[in-house]
C-alpha cells in the first residue's frame, strides 16, 4: 500500500467515491463477481514445490482488497469499492447502500458480539466494519442486513491503514484502528457506542492486515501486532502505547513487497484464504484472486493454533510466527511471483 499525502489521499477519494457512486451499481458489480467465477473451497490447493507449499487460485474477484470469514463457513468479500458474500457456488452482491473509494484499500473485519466493559453496550455479533477513507474519515458500519451507517468519526488527517478487534479484552474488547501520518502511527481504540480514545500517537509505521494476538502468544499475548512491509519488522503494540519488536520478517521487503497480512490460526477450519488484488503497473501486478491453502497442509507444516499466519504483499511469501516462550518464524509458503497481498488473511470452516 502507497502512503499518499493527506491532500491527495482526500482529493483521490473523493473523486474515486463520485465515480463509483456515478458507474457502480449493486447489480452491475454483481454480475461482474458472477462473471469471475463461483466461489469453491474445494479448489484450493495444497502442492509442494520443492517441500514448500504453494498458495492456489481458489476464485478470481475483480479488485479483492479484503476478505472477512462469517461463522457459517461465508466470506464478506471488499472488491472495487463494493462488498459480495460468496457461499460455496453461490455470489451476490451485499449492502448495496456501500460505497468505497475503489483505488484505496478500505480493510474490513466482523464482530464476534463482544461486550465492552464500562459501556454498558456490545458489538452486535456479525456486524462488518469497514475503514472509511473518503466522506469523513472514520470507520462505517454494514449489519448483516446490509443496513449501513458511519460508527465513528476520526480526525481527517493521514491514512486510515489497519483494523482489527480485540478479541482479548486487554484493550477493553474495543475496535482497533491504525492511521499512518508522516511516517508515525497513531492508534485508536473504539468502543461499542463509537468513542474514540487514543492508545498511541506514536507508534513506528506500520499497516496492512492487523490482528490481536491470541493470550497464549508468549509475552506478546493480547497486544496488537502489525507489519511494516518497508523494514519488514513486526511490531507489538501494547494497551499503554509501548511498541517492540517481535521480529524481522526474512526475505524481500519495501513498498508493495515485505509483510502485509496477517490472520491468528484457529482451532478448527477448512483453508485459509489471501486477496491478491490486481495492480496494473506495479512490480507485482497481482492476479484478481482469492488465494488458498489447506488446513490440512498447513497442519502438515507445523503450523499449528494460536500461531500467526504472515504474508507479504509481494508474491505472497508467508512465514509461520510462533510466540511461546520466545518467538520464531519458518517460512511455509509461497504464492505467485505476480501476487500481489492485501488484508487480513481469514480462515473458513
Amino acid at each position: 500500500m502507497t502512503e499518499p499525502s493527506p491532500r491527495v489521499a482526500r482529493l483521490t477519494a473523493a473523486r474515486a467515491l463520485r465515480a463509483a457512486l456515478a458507474v457502480l451499481g449493486t447489480l452491475a458489480a454483481t454480475a461482474m463477481l458472477l462473471a469471475s467465477g463461483p466461489f469453491n473451497a474445494s479448489r484450493a490447493a495444497s502442492g509442494h514445490a520443492a517441500g514448500q507449499l504453494r498458495w492456489s487460485s481458489v476464485t478470481p474477484v475483480r479488485g479483492v482488497v479484503d476478505l472477512a470469514a462469517r461463522a457459517d463457513g461465508s466470506l464478506v468479500v471488499a472488491a472495487r469499492g463494493r462488498l459480495f458474500t460468496l457461499h460455496g457456488a453461490s455470489v451476490r452482491g451485499f449492502a448495496p447502500a456501500y460505497a468505497a473509494p475503489p483505488g484505496l484499500e478500505p480493510y474490513i473485519v466482523l464482530s464476534a458480539g463482544q461486550a465492552v466493559p464500562g459501556a454498558g453496550c456490545r458489538f452486535a455479533a456479525g456486524d462488518l466494519f469497514a475503514l472509511r477513507l473518503a466522506g469523513g474519515n472514520g470507520v462505517t458500519r454494514v449489519t448483516p442486513s446490509g443496513a449501513v451507517s458511519r460508527f465513528a468519526r476520526l480526525p481527517q488527517a493521514g491514512l486510515e491503514n489497519g483494523i482489527a478487534f480485540d478479541t482479548t479484552g486487554r484493550f477493553g474488547h474495543r475496535l482497533l484502528v491504525t492511521r499512518i501520518d508522516h511516517g508515525v502511527t497513531t492508534v485508536f481504540a473504539i468502543d461499542c457506542r463509537g468513542r474514540v480514545a487514543v492508545v498511541t500517537r506514536s507508534a513506528p509505521r506500520v499497516e496492512g492486515g492487523i490482528v490481536v494476538a491470541p493470550s497464549g502468544f508468549g509475552r506478546f499475548g493480547g497486544e496488537l501486532i502489525a507489519p511494516d512491509e518497508l523494514t519488514g519488522r513486526i511490531e507489538a503494540i501494547a494497551p499503554t502505547g509501548r511498541a517492540t519488536l517481535v521480529v524481522t520478517a526474512g526475505g524481500p521487503h519495501g513498498q508493495d513487497v515485505g509483510p502485509e497480512s496477517e490472520g491468528v490460526v484457529p482451532g478448527s477450519y477448512s483453508q485459509a484464504l489471501v486477496a491478491d488484488r490486481g495492480t496494473p503497473g506495479n512490480r507485482h501486478p497481482g492476479d484478481n484472486l482469492v488465494l488458498g491453502l489447506a488446513a490440512s497442509a498447513l497442519g502438515a507444516a507445523g503450523v499449528r493454533p494460536g500461531d500467526l499466519l504472515v504474508v507479504s504483499e509481494g508474491a505472497a511469501q508467508t512465514i509461520d510466527l510462533r510466540c511461546r516462550t520466545t518467538c520464531s518464524t519458518r517460512e511455509v509458503a509461497l504464492g505467485p511471483r505476480e501476487a500481489h497481498i492485501e488484508g487480513h488473511v481469514a480462515f473458513v470452516r
